[in-house]
């Protein structure tokens, strides 16, 4: 049972909690709650001592996602049926679900245009007066969107049936394959980058890494026919751009060197960091390609286990000098019994 204690606790409420313990370890909650309390803060600006209060729900977030990926790919994310018929109506409710779950969190994340911590060090960004008009102008351009991210991901689901040998349908792909969701999650998500929408394209790629294995960060640019195969493992950095025609392995990273730091010894924002890969590139597994200068030349194919920090022209193959094998015959007869002839 609970009660609600009117004295403030780091700008709170004090929220008590009676139960079967409490009169034998209540002196001890407190003075642990009386030393914990100072080490929070509940501001407008952005602080790492700072409570979520003010900030995008993330559980509303997710929801959102999983209704637009719904939306992009019915039946995915629900198994929810319907008649031809009924498919309008089942758009219409979708976006409207979707709208609503969102907006408000839109509207939250939007002060950190002007108030986020890179910003602010960077030099700043002017509020904008109309907050909730703003969150509205967001919301009507991002579903404009819509349509455009439903074509990319048929085009996707093609790129993955044409470059698996094991699918055998279009159905397991758009049901089954974890690359699929990564990226449609990933160009839903990318959108609302482009538009300058803090936090709330963060959350979303990190739910998608959380399901999936993959880790491309919003910022990433990621072109037609993009298939991730296995997805396991894999990293896009923020600055990546990725052309048309691409195909990835598991355990790819596409990652950045060290960044340089401003005079006062902070990371320096918005600069190239990650490589660019053009149209029709293979990277295999556990490749590793790094820095904002480097370009994989359109055509190329890079290895297994190939560490990269330096461009390679078109139709490159790039692999490694792998260590020699020894091979030698177990003493014994082993497990194995001859075969009776």
């Amino acid at each position: 049972m609970n009660f609600v204690d009117s004295t403030p606790l780091c700008g709170y409420r004090r929220i008590v909690t009676i139960s079967a313990h409490s009169d034998l370890f209540a002196d001890f909650f407190q003075e642990t709650a009386d030393q914990l309390a100072p080490l929070y803060k509940d501001s407008r600006e952005d602080a790492p001592e700072n409570v979520l209060s003010h900030y995008p729900d993330p559980v509303e977030v997710v929801e959102a996602l999983r209704l637009l990926i719904d939306l992009i790919l019915p039946g995915r994310m629900n198994a929810d049926s319907f008649s031809k018929d009924e498919f309008g109506i089942f758009l219409t409710q979708r976006l409207s679900e979707s709208w609503s779950h969102l907006r408000p969190q839109i509207e939250r994340s939007l002060p950190f245009r002007w108030v986020g911590q890179a910003v602010t060090t960077e030099g700043g960004c002017a509020p904008v007066e109309d907050v909730h008009a703003e969150a509205n102008r967001v919301m009507k351009a991002y579903f404009s969107k819509l349509p455009m991210i439903r074509d990319l991901v048929v085009d996707d689901i093609r790129a993955a049936y044409d470059g698996d040998p094991a699918a055998l349908t279009f159905a397991e792909v758009q049901m089954a394959y974890p690359g699929l969701l990564a990226i449609t999650a990933h160009r839903l998500a990318h959108e609302l980058y482009l538009l300058d929408v803090p936090i709330v394209p963060r959350v979303m790629s990190e739910w998608t890494h959380s399901q999936t294995g993959v880790d491309v960060h919003p910022g990433a640019r990621i072109g037609r026919r993009f298939f991730i195969d296995h997805a396991t493992g894999v990293v896009v950095g923020e600055t990546t751009e990725i052309g048309n025609n691409v195909k990835i392995y598991q355990g790819v990273t596409l990652g950045a060197k060290s960044f340089p730091l401003d005079e006062k010894g902070n990371p320096i924002k918005h600069i190239k960091r990650h490589p660019t890969v053009e149209d029709h590139v293979i990277l295999y597994a556990n490749s590793t390609i790094l820095g904002g200068d480097t370009r994989i030349g359109c055509g190329s194919v890079i290895g297994a286990n190939v560490f990269l920090g330096k461009s390679v022209p078109e139709n490159s193959i790039v692999t490694t000098m792998h260590p020699e094998l020894r091979i030698q015959q177990q003493r014994g007869e082993g497990n194995c019994q001859e075969k009776e002839k």
